[in-house]
């Protein structure tokens, strides 16, 4: 049997998406594979994976039953019956025969930490180089200011559920030709919690978070490149249930400089240069991302030499110290020559010549 994909995976949303933003998922992934628009051959199967978790997410009783029990919440496969013979777990098997009493422990509606927030952030190499401050705005869950996370209406309480009597849980004890079994289930009616709320939070609906738009400082340090990640702890979405809430990652891109390339710490220069520099040396100007410096030519130098600049490149991410900076010779033919350029090459090439035919 084909094991069935998550519905939020399959319209890209995450597990606190809003009923519009799950709408508007589907719109796009409707739109894009129905089978009079895309023919492609897995287009028909596509779109109807896509209805089928429109349909469940789209419907808050749906959702909830998938959010709590997944693919086995929808197709009855959860508690169910074999033959006369109810199981409510491997602790049920056994008080099915040593005439015991079933247990069970949901973990489903313990706390539950908050979802993390991706976000992307942008510097130029001056900045990868020596660090920088950013404010970065993020739309978050937290918890509601008027319930305080509970959910429950100020002023009002939660009532004890009256079908489980506040366990959260309900019994059902079956007896058959091999004694009795004890089937323990979630109470549908409280989800677990042991509480039925009778008023709900206004401000929240009841869900004890809201979402809110933040504008948060984050400090990018030196040393940051493309692959960069960055974690800051507790700036995500709140918790439920008093759970801790979710982090912040910042993904880093350096863009690209007009005159540097870099290549892990260190960074590259192309200097160009003309015959009569590389012939005879010189010294020239040259750009650092800390200013400018100057650097000597030999006379004689020869295109693609390479000079280095120590510590003149990227600080080291984790601290073990710093790049260089490197120098790479380009020596330029002209492509226009004046006439006396011109007449200058021609002798000179005749100089060449000369002593080529002396040597010989």
């Amino acid at each position: 049997m084909a094991v069935k994909r998550d519905y939020y995976e399959i319209l890209g949303v995450d597990r606190n998406a809003t009923e519009e933003e799950i709408k508007k998922a589907f719109r796009k992934l409707a739109f894009q594979y129905h089978p009079d628009r895309n023919h492609d051959k897995d287009a028909t199967e596509k779109f109807k994976e896509i209805n089928e978790a429109y349909e469940v997410l789209s419907s808050p009783e749906k959702r909830a039953k998938y959010d709590r029990y997944g693919h086995s919440g929808l197709d009855g496969s959860l508690g169910q019956d074999f033959g006369d013979i109810g199981f409510g777990g491997l602790g049920d098997i056994f008080d099915a025969f040593f005439g015991g009493m079933g247990t069970a422990t949901d973990t489903r509606y313990q706390p539950v930490q908050g979802s993390d927030i991706v976000q992307h952030v942008t510097v130029t190499l001056e900045e990868a180089a020596t660090g920088c401050e950013r404010d970065i705005k993020i739309t978050r869950l937290e918890n509601c200011t008027q319930c305080k996370g509970t959910g429950i209406k100020p002023g009002t309480k939660p009532e004890r559920c009256p079908d489980c009597n506040g366990s959260g849980q309900i019994r059902r004890v079956q007896q058959s030709l091999f004694g009795r079994f004890i089937n323990i289930v979630t109470c549908p009616r409280c989800h677990g919690q042991g509480e039925i709320i009778k008023e709900p939070c206004p401000q929240c609906s009841g869900s004890g978070r809201q979402r809110v738009s933040r504008t948060i400082t984050i400090t990018i340090p030196p040393g940051v490149n493309n692959d960069t990640r960055l974690s800051i702890k507790g700036e995500g979405d709140a918790g439920i249930r008093g759970g801790l809430p979710g982090n912040l990652h910042i993904n880093v891109t350096v863009l690209p400089h007009p005159l540097f390339t870099r290549e892990g710490d260190d960074i590259y220069y192309d200097l160009k240069i003309n015959f009569a520099q590389a012939a005879l040396g010189d010294e020239v100007e040259i750009p650092t991302l800390n200013g400018k410096t100057r650097l000597k030519i030999p006379a004689g130098a020869q295109h693609g030499m390479t000079f280095r600049l120590k510590d003149k490149g990227i600080p080291n991410l984790r601290g073990y110290g710093k790049g260089d900076e490197i120098i790479r010779l380009i020596v330029v033919t002209p492509q226009k020559l004046t006439k006396d350029q011109k007449r200058l090459f021609e002798e000179l090439l005749k100089t060449f010549q000369s002593s080529s035919e002396t040597e010989g």
